[in-house]
């Protein structure tokens, strides 16, 4: 049998905590959404100040982002290419700010964020990658 990398509540802790950290540097105003493998939400959190709409688009991102095993950038970017017909994927949010967290080349989760630009997003989302990983 394999043995399976997942996400814990230390590391969701410990992804978020960079994550809040790059967001506060730019004085960003964020929802940030952690999920498993399969897109289930692990941890979330919303900054002061965030856009209600901000909660579920950060989820959209994080699940996206894992079940499709790479980043939202591009789904985004596909469809922007012309590739609509990707618009009939269920479930799945065409914009920027998700991404994946892998481990020894498999996902094991992934980050959303929502709030500021789309490129914005994703930086805040791969700082809290970042500091999980350097671990």
């Amino acid at each position: 049998m394999k043995t399976k990398h997942y996400l814990t509540a230390a590391d969701c802790k410990k992804i978020l905590a960079a994550a809040e950290a790059e967001a506060a540097r730019n004085n960003w105003a964020v929802c940030i959404s952690i999920v498993d493998d399969g897109g289930h939400l692990l941890c979330f959190q919303r900054l002061d100040a965030c856009a209600p709409a901000s909660v579920a688009i950060s989820q959209g991102k994080a699940r996206s982002a894992a079940v499709r095993r790479r980043p939202t950038k591009n789904d985004e970017d596909m469809v922007n290419n012309g590739r609509t017909s990707a618009l009939s994927m269920p479930g799945i949010t065409f914009l920027e700010g998700g991404v994946p967290i892998v481990v020894e080349g498999e996902t094991i989760g992934a980050v959303g964020v929502s709030g500021v630009k789309s490129s914005e997003d994703a930086q805040i989302a791969q700082a809290g990658i970042d500091a999980l990983l350097a671990a």
